[in-house]
C-alpha cells in the first residue's frame, strides 16, 4: 500500500496534480463553482466614515494616494487609531491633519509609569495635553487578557478594569472623547489548535491558547462590561464587534443594557459573512449602534470587499488572501436604510462634527 501511495504521489507530480493527502491547508485556495451573481462594487452607497484605521501611510506621497483611493471609494472622513502620546502623537497629528477633515486623529494613554502613585494624574495630565492638540478621541486601546501592559520578570498587569484607569475613563467623558477598546480576540485564538479548530489557519497565526495566565475570552468580555458599566457618560466603542463573532446575540445584550457602547465591524468581515441570515437580522436589531471600519490598510480593494459583503447579495464566495480563512463568504444585502446608518449615520453622531451633514 505504502509503495501504491508513493508511486500515485510521483504520477500527481509527474502530470502536474497535487495528491490531497498531502497538500497542506495553508496552500489550499478553492475557487467557487458556482454560476451565481458576482457583485463588483467599487463605491459605497453612501459617504461613508471609516471608524478604525490606523497611521498605515507614512508620507506625503502614500498619505495622498490614501485620500485618492477614499475619493474613489466614497469615505469621506477616516479615524487614526494611533495608540499614541507625547511627541509620538505630535509628528503622526502634524502629518495627517494637514489634509483637514479628512482624518480625525485620536490618542493613547501614557501607561509607562503605571505603578507610581501619581500615575492616574500624570497619565489625564497628558490625556488633557493630547486633547488641547486636536485628539479627536482615544484608541485603540487593546487588552487581549494580558493586559494593558505587563512586566513579565515581576508578573505584574494592569487590566482595562484596574481602578488605576478609572480617572481616565472618567476623563474622556468629560472631555467628550470616544474611547475605541479592543477585548479579546476571536473565540478560536483561544481554543486548541487541533482539527476541530473553525478558524485554525488565522487562529494559529494568533494564537492565544498558549498563553499562561491570562484572563479567558469571557472574562474579558466582563472585563469590557466592567468599565462600560462604571462610566455611562464615557462612549466607548468595541472594536470588532467586541469579538463576539461567534456570539451576536451576548454582544446584542451588552448594547441593549449600556446606551454609551458601540460596536465598529472593522477586520471581522470574514467572521460573520458565513452567517448572513444571523448577521443581517443583527444589523437590523441594532442598526443605531454598529459603526463602518476597516483596520486593514488602504487599497481600494480592501474598501471593495467590505462594500460587496455588507451590500450585495452574492453567495459562496472566497477571500482567503484578504483574510486568511478557507471557508466561502457571503453577502448581507443589508437595506439602504441600515447602510446610512452604519456608514455614516452613527459615526457622526459620535464625532459630532460641524458641517458633516449633507
Amino acid at each position: 500500500m505504502k509503495a501504491i501511495m508513493c508511486l500515485l504521489f510521483f504520477a500527481s507530480l509527474l502530470f502536474g496534480q497535487e495528491d490531497p493527502t498531502s497538500l497542506l491547508l495553508r496552500n489550499y485556495r478553492p475557487v467557487s463553482i458556482y454560476k451565481v451573481d458576482r457583485s463588483h462594487i467599487s463605491r459605497a452607497n453612501y459617504p461613508a466614515i471609516d471608524m478604525h484605521s490606523h497611521p498605515y501611510a507614512h508620507g506625503a506621497e502614500e498619505i495622498a494616494q490614501w485620500i485618492q483611493h477614499m475619493d474613489e471609494s466614497g469615505i469621506k472622513k477616516t479615524i487614526i487609531l494611533t495608540k499614541s502620546t507625547g511627541t509620538a502623537f505630535d509628528s503622526i497629528y502634524a502629518l495627517y491633519k494637514v489634509h483637514g477633515d479628512r482624518f480625525d486623529i485620536w490618542c493613547g494613554f501614557d501607561l509607562s509609569r503605571y505603578e507610581d502613585s501619581d500615575f492616574a494624574a500624570k497619565a489625564v495630565a497628558e490625556l488633557e495635553r493630547c486633547a488641547r492638540a486636536g485628539a479627536g478621541g482615544v484608541g485603540e486601546i487593546s487588552d487581549k487578557g494580558s493586559g494593558l501592559i505587563r512586566d513579565a520578570a515581576q508578573d505584574r498587569r494592569m487590566h482595562l478594569d484596574d481602578p488605576r484607569m478609572d480617572p481616565l475613563w472618567k476623563r474622556c467623558g468629560e472631555l467628550g472623547l470616544p474611547v475605541n477598546v479592543h477585548v479579546a480576540d476571536p473565540i478560536w485564538m483561544y481554543q486548541p489548535m487541533d482539527s476541530t479548530n473553525d478558524g485554525l489557519m488565522n487562529a494559529y497565526s494568533w494564537r492565544l491558547d498558549d498563553r499562561q495566565d491570562i484572563r479567558t475570552h469571557d472574562q474579558m468580555i466582563t472585563t469590557l462590561e466592567n468599565i462600560v458599566k462604571k462610566h455611562p457618560e464615557t462612549i466607548f466603542v468595541a472594536c470588532h464587534f467586541a469579538n463576539l463573532s461567534y456570539d451576536l446575540r451576548r454582544l446584542g445584550e451588552l448594547l441593549d443594557r449600556y446606551p454609551n457602547l458601540f460596536a465598529d465591524i472593522s477586520a471581522r468581515y470574514a467572521e460573520t459573512a458565513p452567517i448572513p441570515r444571523a448577521t443581517a437580522a443583527f444589523y437590523e436589531d441594532y442598526q443605531d449602534r454598529l459603526l463602518y471600519g476597516t483596520d486593514m490598510g488602504f487599497e481600494k480593494e480592501m474598501y471593495q470587499v467590505t462594500f460587496r459583503i455588507l451590500e450585495s447579495k452574492d453567495e459562496h464566495f472566497y477571500e482567503i488572501e484578504q483574510f486568511d480563512y478557507h471557508w466561502p463568504l457571503y453577502g448581507l444585502g443589508l437595506g439602504k436604510e441600515i447602510l446610512e446608518k452604519i456608514y455614516y449615520r452613527n459615526a457622526a453622531g459620535i464625532l459630532n462634527h460641524k458641517g458633516m451633514e449633507e
